[in-house]
C-alpha cells in the first residue's frame, strides 16, 4: 500500500507540469475571479476534489480489471505492452492516427459539451464539483499513464490509493494555475508542452522496466506472485 501511495503521489507531482500545459486553459477559465477571495479558495478546492473523485472512481474500475489480470498472471506482459504502446504514441503518433477511433472523438465531444453546459449554469459548489468531475474524465495522456500504473498494482485498494494520491499531488499546480495562471506567459507554457512527450516517454520506459520484474526497488520491483502459485496440491497416495 505504501508503494502505491508513494508512487501515485510522485507521478502526480512530477506530472503536474503536464497539467500546466494541457489543462491550464480550463483551470484559467474557471469562473472564480469575480468571487470574494474566500469563495475563490473554497470553490477552486471543490473543483479540484471533483477531479480527484473522477480519478478515484477510475482507479476503482481499473483496480477490478487489474485484479483479474493479476489472477491471470498477465501483469508483466500488460505492463510491457502498455509501455511500448505509449512510446509508440509519443514517437510515432501517425500510427495511431491511422486508427480512426471515432468513439474516442465522440466521447471527447460529449465531455466538452457537458463542461460547456456547466460553465453556463449559475455557479454553486455542486456546479464547480461537476466541472471537476468532467475535467477528470477528459482524455489525457498523463491520466492514461497513471491508470496503466494503477492497473498493474494487482489490487483494487492499491489502485484506488494510487489514483487518490495521484490526484492529490496535482492539486497544488491546478490550484496555482486558477489563481496565478494569468501571470504565466504563453511562451513558458509552450516550452512546457514541448517537454511533455519526453516526460511521458520516461514514464513509459518505467512501465516496461516494471514489467521486466528486475527486482530493482522503486524502478522495477519484484511483482507479487499470485497466491495460487504457492498452493500445493495434495494428491492421494
Amino acid at each position: 500500500m505504501i508503494f502505491a501511495l508513494t508512487s501515485g503521489f510522485i507521478i502526480g507531482l512530477m506530472g503536474s507540469f503536464h497539467c500546466l500545459g494541457m489543462c491550464g486553459p480550463l483551470a484559467l477559465a474557471l469562473p472564480v475571479h469575480h468571487l470574494k477571495q474566500q469563495q475563490q479558495i473554497v470553490y477552486t478546492l471543490v473543483y479540484n476534489f471533483g477531479r480527484v473523485t473522477s480519478y478515484v472512481t477510475l482507479g476503482l474500475v481499473f483496480g477490478f480489471i487489474g485484479k483479474s489480470l493479476f489472477i491471470g498472471q498477465y501483469q508483466q506482459a500488460f505492463s510491457i505492452t502498455i509501455g511500448v504502446l505509449i512510446l509508440l504514441g509519443v514517437f510515432v503518433p501517425k500510427l495511431f492516427k491511422l486508427l480512426k477511433l471515432s468513439w474516442l472523438n465522440n466521447y471527447h465531444q460529449f465531455i466538452r459539451s457537458q463542461l460547456s453546459s456547466l460553465f453556463k449554469q449559475q455557479k454553486s459548489a455542486s456546479v464547480y464539483f461537476l466541472i471537476g468531475i468532467f475535467n477528470g474524465l477528459l482524455p489525457c495522456g498523463l491520466v492514461y499513464f497513471a491508470l496503466a500504473s494503477a492497473l498493474i498494482t494487482g489490487s483494487v485498494w492499491h489502485s484506488v490509493a494510487f489514483m487518490f494520491m495521484f490526484g492529490i499531488a496535482t492539486i497544488p499546480m491546478m490550484f496555482s494555475i486558477a489563481f496565478f495562471g494569468k501571470y504565466i506567459s504563453q511562451k513558458f507554457r509552450t516550452k512546457v508542452q514541448k517537454l511533455i512527450p519526453y516526460f511521458i516517454a520516461v514514464m513509459a520506459v518505467l512501465l516496461v522496466l516494471r514489467g521486466l520484474n528486475l527486482n530493482i526497488p522503486y524502478i522495477s520491483p519484484a511483482l507479487p506472485q499470485s497466491t495460487t502459485d504457492s498452493v500445493e496440491m495434495c494428491m492421494p497416495q
